[in-house]
């Protein structure tokens, strides 16, 4: 029972200190697919995998180089941004968070994503 007990405020510790609510606990921001005939779509699958993996530097790669395939991708600059955010770099992950908001006036997925919101300041 201590255990357990020793779990749960660890947890509700961690909740506040992140200041992530209990409903927001274990969701995490996934990353988007390609717009039909993007010429990033390739990278993007390819992110995606490494991505769900916990392989930061890889998915990294193929984003970034998603990015430049499609410069014009909200797609790659949010799954880029989600990606820089996993590995600690928020400056990084704000300005592709940005560009993506930017871009995609037009995927609800971006324009409601509350990690961009977060990262962004928005309410």
């Amino acid at each position: 029972m201590k255990k357990f007990l020793g779990i749960t405020a660890m947890v509700f510790g961690l909740a506040l200190a992140t200041n992530v609510g209990w409903a927001d606990m274990g969701k995490a921001a996934a990353p988007l697919k390609a717009a039909a005939g993007s010429k990033a779509d390739t990278h993007i699958n390819e992110g995606i995998e490494h991505f769900n993996k916990g392989h930061w530097d890889v998915a990294k790669t193929h984003f970034t180089e998603a990015a430049k395939a499609d410069p014009k991708s909200a797609e790659a600059h949010y799954d880029l941004a989600l990606t820089l955010d996993k590995a600690g770099d928020h400056k990084g992950a704000t300005e592709h968070f940005k560009t993506a908001y930017e871009m995609g006036k037009d995927n609800a997925e971006i324009q409601n994503s509350d990690i961009l919101k977060s990262h962004l300041k928005m309410k």
